[in-house]
């Protein structure tokens, strides 16, 4: 056996400086690959919730839509051609002056 003399003792040789930061950067590289994976978890969780209910949401807008009646005529067009109907009547001699006068009245709010 050969005696090298005394253990170094203080700052460590390159070869400890080296495993040492290697050591420190898989600890850092590990933790920081953990919380991107947690975060990018996180946002997935938060979008399906998102998802979820912006699909509810459409899901009730389409419930909605066919419940709801159609919505009515405008009532311009529907007073015209009710007024044109009841003119056509009155010339061809189905209502009196008398009767086509009460009903025009009735539709015109009179």
């Amino acid at each position: 056996m050969v005696f090298r003399g005394p253990r170094r003792m203080g700052r460590p040789g390159l070869l400890g400086t080296v495993a040492r930061t290697a050591v420190i950067t898989g600890t850092a590289r590990a933790t920081s690959n953990a919380m991107n994976r947690r975060a990018a978890n996180k946002d997935a969780e938060q979008q399906a919730r998102i998802d979820e209910a912006a699909q509810q949401q459409y899901a009730e807008q389409q419930a909605a839509q066919q419940q709801a009646p159609p919505p009515p005529a405008p009532a311009g067009d529907d007073l015209v051609s009710r007024l044109q109907e009841l003119a056509r009547l009155k010339e061809a001699g189905v209502l009196t002056d008398e009767e086509f006068a009460a009903a025009k009245a009735k539709l015109l709010g009179s």
